[in-house]
């Protein structure tokens, strides 16, 4: 009698391995992750960028009777001054409320991003049009800062407590908590927006130059060069993006670290600004056009090494949890 034939069981093929490495909550982790390595890593040149960008402020305030503590100094200076008056790990100070931004904004900005990119992308197309990408990571961008605008507030108020101890002047906070507690209190809940429309212009520039230029970079030189989809890939385009960022955002990132450094009176409102455009107009006429580029080098040196940072172990985490890449 013939034997029956034992039917072999076929083991179903894994169509996507860890296939929750594209929902919304593991690309929002691993941004945030990826984005507090990064902000780590290059801490100390954004508080030096912060210290350049407040250079020249007391000429605006015509604070004559405050002590001008080596107002002119150049990045190297800076930063060498902070370690040398204010101790090394004070270079990290505001650290902890920059990463919290990073919990909302970078979270929301690349999921936002990601978003609208396939939703305007088509079936079978590679990446999407310079033009859609350009209003992709503006709304991204613009949203997320929005968002993350009253962590962002609480870090500039911290990061300033050294100089402003340096020159003399009363503390104005003690940590990011006792900071977070006083904005509310003088502004009310409002006032932890103080300074949001540049700092939302700017990271509208920002990600213009940083999601946009990578994506678009990235897609170019592995389409027209033939090149795998390498380190070598994200390192060049990284360095692009970096470069776009901090050319266009600058000038709203000096406008937004005085608006939000100023020093307000009970009701929460600016001593020296009325607001953005008052900014902008006073450190032009006071102090010429160049002003509005305090800090470019260490924003740009900064942004450089952390959009590589960032876009690297991104990249090699989506890479570890079997994904494609970005």
């Amino acid at each position: 009698m013939q034997q029956p034939i034992a039917r072999r069981t076929e083991q179903p093929p894994h169509p996507v391995k860890y296939h929750y490495a594209d929902t919304f909550w593991c690309i929002y982790i691993t941004s945030v992750v990826s984005a507090c390595i990064a902000e780590l890593a290059t801490y100390p040149l954004d508080l030096t960028k912060t210290r350049l960008q407040i250079q020249g402020e007391a000429l605006t305030a015509n604070l004559n009777n405050v002590k001008k503590l080596h107002n002119h100094r150049g990045m190297l200076g800076t930063a060498l001054g902070i370690v040398r008056e204010e101790g090394s790990l004070k270079l990290w100070q505001g650290v902890t409320p920059a990463l919290y931004r990073h919990v909302v904004y970078s979270g929301c900005r690349i999921v936002v991003y990601d978003n609208l990119r396939k939703k305007l992308g088509s079936t079978g197309q590679v990446g999407i049009p310079l033009y859609q990408s350009a209003i992709c990571g503006i709304t991204a961008g613009g949203l997320a800062q929005w968002l993350a605008s009253p962590a962002d507030l609480v870090k500039v108020q911290v990061q300033m407590e050294g100089k402003r101890r340096l020159m003399g002047l009363e503390p104005r906070v003690n940590s990011a908590a006792h900071a977070f507690m006083e904005i509310v209190r003088r502004g009310g809940v409002k006032g932890l927006w103080k300074g949001s429309i540049p700092n939302v212009q700017r990271a509208a520039l920002v990600n213009l130059g940083d999601l946009t230029t990578y994506d678009h970079i990235k897609r170019t030189i592995l389409t027209k060069t033939g090149l795998p989809d390498s380190h070598t890939v994200h390192i060049l385009s990284s360095i692009c993006a970096g470069l776009v960022a901090a050319a266009m955002g600058t000038p709203a990132d000096v406008v937004k670290t005085r608006v939000m450094n100023q020093p307000t009176d009970n009701s929460g409102r600016g001593l020296l600004y009325r607001g953005a455009i008052d900014c902008l107009r006073q450190t032009v006429s006071k102090e010429g056009f160049l002003a509005l580029y305090k800090g470019f080098l260490p924003c740009w040196i900064r942004m450089a090494p952390w959009s590589l940072t960032f876009w690297m172990s991104f990249e090699g985490i989506r890479r570890m949890l079997g994904t494609n890449s970005y």
